[in-house]
């Protein structure tokens, strides 16, 4: 076993409090650092108070795909690759920083963020294994994630030309309800 520094072994320490904290399953905590099981599950316990949760991880590209989800992971993954090309930041470190952007572009906005840090990091996987890739808007210019072998010519962007019941939800529902039993009051006196 290679010996590593103290500095060494507190950056790595350091990296997975950083991960922890952002909501990093244990599946991506071993997969990204050196740390031992043991110590990771350590870790979390002490960051978060429970032991990490169990089970399998996201392992389908078509979630990405679909309206909402395909908006949030193209935010999250053309920030992720500005990080990692033009500020030369590790994989790791693009990683986190680009989820943190993406959660504080999420609160700015007043939105729901869509992914969480372990489907952040199954969208990067995806793209390394050569099975997602960036489309150009013919609308936008905007780059968004689609199906590695998708049309690409004359696509549109779910931003651009999102779906009829896009909104709709079952908050901008009772949003609207609110409203109008509001108007109704408001007309009544």
């Amino acid at each position: 076993m290679l010996k590593r520094s103290l500095t060494e072994d507190a950056q790595e320490v350091f990296r997975a409090i950083a991960l922890i904290e952002l909501g990093a399953r244990m599946q991506v905590l071993e997969s990204e650092l050196t740390l031992s099981r043991d110590r990771m599950i350590r870790l979390y316990r002490e960051v978060k108070g429970v032991s990490p949760p169990k089970g399998m991880l996201p392992f389908s590209a078509d979630w990405y795909m679909t309206w909402l989800a395909n908006i949030h992971a193209s935010l999250f993954y053309n920030t992720y690759l500005f990080l990692k090309n033009e500020a030369r930041c590790s994989h790791l470190d693009a990683l986190t920083k680009g989820y943190r952007l993406y959660l504080e572009h999420c609160q700015h906005s007043e939105t729901e963020p869509v992914l969480d840090l372990t489907r952040a990091w199954t969208l990067v996987r995806f793209f390394d294994a050569d099975i997602l890739q960036l489309t150009k808007c013919c609308r936008c210019t905007g780059k968004f994630v689609a199906h590695k072998h998708d049309l690409q010519h004359n696509v549109v962007c779910g931003a651009c030309q999102p779906p009829s019941r896009a909104g709709k939800t079952k908050k901008a529902a009772a949003a609207r309800r609110e409203a109008l039993g509001a108007a109704q009051v408001a007309q009544a006196a």
